[in-house]
């Protein structure tokens, strides 16, 4: 079958939905289907857009066996409602109109996956185009999670998000979700049980494996250290200011050490935040390309995944955590809810109920002084995603399923 896959985020970006739309379309064409990457040029998180890609409308690459067409989009370092837009709307755009000079014809389907919410509106419009079937993968619910944040008031553009959004999954062959809490959601605004598929996160045990890198190690400073870790996009919906609280309650704890890697749009205001209170040494570090992140999760003591205490998080369920869990290491969770389900199932790490940073300085305290303990929940998590089939090359085998039913059924003799 031949697929055009859409998703705005795509490596050389660095992230948890780069790296998903990444793996799920190359296991698609290791089990022999032709994949069109239809993505961004790179900039995101920064909004800097590399030398090379600049002032080019269409860029064609392969990768991996993908052929991989870069559009054009509006990006800008200041992230405002009308910078956002701004990029959102520029890449649906230019996703549409390059989608036209794709060569040769016989695609089979589009697969476009969200947020944002604008990369389902422009796989809906090729679909209509071409005349192919249309599945849409919602990663995140939109706008009900800009809402919750904040990021979104006006209620004029609230409806209209909400239309989209339900235009999208009427129109949609099959709509995938990738955790529960989206799933029911999505079966409680009338969506039937035969069009709506749950495929949740899971991590690559290919890419992130135990491996210790002793250079790496030293070069850190971090030989001797119990090194706390997140590994992210610094973000609104983090709420990373109380890690960096807890790091100051454990301030006199000289061999515990804090680290940050990623870039986002509240980096800087985190860095001045810790510079405040005095806490000069927590590291923040650059983003580290997706085959190096393992070997900086095999010198953490304990991996970070936190959310803001809000509903909405209630349904999430973030890849980082099935990372860490894949090298061997225990999860100190700020995620009530599905995650923390998952979490405790697999005997994986610690629960600390969100934006606690008491609770959050108690938890690693504990992790320091019991190393065996933290070990013991490593190995836990490491064979919970083997028995549940949290693997990316598990969870594409079934999206294959979906898209080849799809496409035989929409053949004329199907």
């Amino acid at each position: 079958m031949k697929l055009i896959y859409l998703s705005q985020y795509f490596p050389p970006e660095i992230g948890a939905t780069q790296t998903r739309a990444y793996e799920m379309a190359t296991n698609l064409v290791a089990f022999g289907h032709q994949v069109t990457m239809l993505t961004e040029v790179p900039n995101h998180p920064s909004g800097i857009i590399p030398p090379e890609y600049r002032s080019r409308f269409r860029i064609v690459e392969k990768m991996n066996g993908l052929l991989v067409v870069r559009n054009w989009v509006y990006a800008s370092p200041i992230k405002t409602f009308r910078t956002r837009m701004l990029f959102y709307l520029s890449f649906m755009l230019t996703s549409v109109m390059n989608s036209c000079f794709l060569k040769g014809g016989g695609y089979d389907a589009v697969y476009a996956t969200s947020p944002p919410l604008f990369v389902g509106i422009a796989g809906l419009a090729i679909a209509q185009i071409r005349r192919i079937p249309f599945i849409f993968e919602v990663r995140d619910l939109w706008p009900e999670s800009a809402v919750e944040l904040g990021e979104l008031r006006n209620r004029r553009y609230i409806r209209w998000g909400h239309a989209l959004a339900n235009l999208c999954y009427r129109r949609a062959r099959a709509v995938v979700s990738v955790t529960q809490g989206i799933h029911d959601k999505l079966l409680a605004k009338g969506l039937s049980q035969e069009k709506v598929f749950l495929i949740k996160n899971g991590t690559n045990p290919e890419r992130y494996h135990y491996i210790y890198d002793s250079v790496l190690e030293e070069k850190l400073g971090w030989k001797g250290k119990f090194v706390v870790l997140y590994a992210g996009i610094h973000g609104v919906a983090q709420g990373l200011e109380k890690l960096i609280d807890a790091a100051f309650l454990l301030s006199t704890q000289t061999h515990i050490q804090f680290a940050f890697i990623g870039e986002g749009p509240r980096k800087r205001e985190l860095c001045e935040y810790a510079a405040r209170r005095g806490l000069l040494g927590i590291q923040f570090l650059s983003e580290v390309p997706s085959d190096e992140v393992a070997k900086y999760i095999s010198l953490a003591g304990v991996c970070v995944v936190p959310l803001k205490k809000n509903e909405l998080f209630k349904g999430a369920l973030p890849s980082k955590m099935f990372d860490a869990w894949a090298c061997g290491k225990p999860v100190l969770l700020t995620v009530d809810g599905e995650a923390r389900r998952e979490l405790e199932s697999a005997r994986g790490g610690i629960f600390v109920e969100p934006e606690n940073a008491d609770a959050l300085a108690d938890a690693i305290i504990a992790l320091f002084r019991n190393p065996t303990m933290g070990k013991g929940m490593g190995e836990n998590g490491r064979r919970y995603i083997y028995e549940k089939g949290y693997i990316r090359s598990v969870q594409a085998k079934a999206l294959c399923r979906i898209i080849e039913d799809i496409g035989k059924a929409n053949r004329p003799n199907g």
